[in-house]
């Protein structure tokens, strides 16, 4: 019988190796060996040290075989559990993991590290991987927000815990990126009242903005948006406050002078009344 094709080769191959494995000569092994897709010790039971094993992985890693670095990873997890090349290879295996997009498999595998090598040299390394994988994940604002606010959890974690590690900076760079999706997330849910003139569950959205994500790049919008909303409402008090926030820390905004002429259109301007609740916030803007 002929078989078709490269893969029905392959196949054909793999098939002969398995049954000839348990009584193969060392020839026939070694050849079954040259097929990347078989790991010969599964067949044969044979351990090679650990130190070669994670060797070979960063080997593979380096000259770009992150299927096969894996493998080598996870055989040393798998024959030598309780060595330092086990350690060293589960945060490893963690990072291969990420390069090939199988976020929630390096997530798993850094989260596995961290509960047995919490205070180990590598911890933060493993924590910042939980984190890149998280943001990996964040959708467009239109959708559920959950991965970026679990990027600011796993980020947060590695400030915390190590403060002094060379991964803070671009943590803090995550943790922003992550807030003003979130921040996105409710001005976009905010805008969907206001086109359908629920101003009081767009009001709502929009000082969530301003009081939870005062430094993301959504907060002149949101300013804005409480202006036209609150004008919408007849309170005039908030209206021109929210204008008179938005323009002493965004004098030169477009939002701001729509916000301006939108007032004067009732003979309104923008006045800061002192005990008004943006007032307070205010004081935490970015221009602040």
């Amino acid at each position: 019988m002929v078989v078709a094709g490269s893969m029905g080769v392959k196949k054909t191959a793999r098939m002969l190796c398995l049954a000839l494995a348990v009584a193969a000569p060392a020839a026939i092994l070694s050849a079954c060996q040259s097929d990347p897709d078989i790991d010969i010790t599964k067949l044969t039971g044979e351990v090679e040290p650990a130190d070669t094993l994670y060797t070979q992985g960063l080997a593979n890693l380096n000259a770009g075989k992150t299927t096969e670095a894996a493998r080598k990873f996870e055989a040393v997890d798998r024959q030598h559990p309780f060595s330092e090349e086990a350690r060293k290879a589960l945060v490893m295996n963690a990072f291969v993991n990420y390069r090939q997009g199988r976020n929630d498999e390096a997530i798993t595998a850094a989260k596995r590290y961290l509960s047995l090598y919490p205070q180990s040299e590598d911890a933060a390394y493993a924590q910042y991987i939980v984190g890149l994988a998280y943001w990996k994940q964040i959708p467009s604002v239109t959708q559920d927000q959950r991965a970026a606010q679990q990027t600011i959890e796993a980020m947060q974690a590695v400030i915390d815990n190590h403060p002094k590690s060379e991964y803070v900076e671009d943590a803090q760079t995550k943790i922003r990126f992550a807030r003003d999706q979130l921040a996105g997330k409710e001005m976009q849910i905010g805008r969907y009242y206001l086109e359908r003139r629920e101003y009081v569950a767009a009001a709502s959205r929009f000082r969530t903005v301003v009081e939870r994500y005062p430094t993301t790049n959504q907060i002149e919008e949101a300013l804005a948006r409480l202006v036209e909303t609150y004008y919408a409402m007849g309170l005039a008090s908030e209206a021109e406050t929210a204008a008179a926030v938005l323009g002493h820390n965004y004098p030169d905004s477009q939002w701001y002078a729509d916000s301006y002429k939108l007032l004067q259109t009732k003979g309104l301007e923008p006045r800061e009344n002192s005990g008004s609740w943006i007032s307070r916030a205010g004081k935490n803007l970015i221009g602040a």
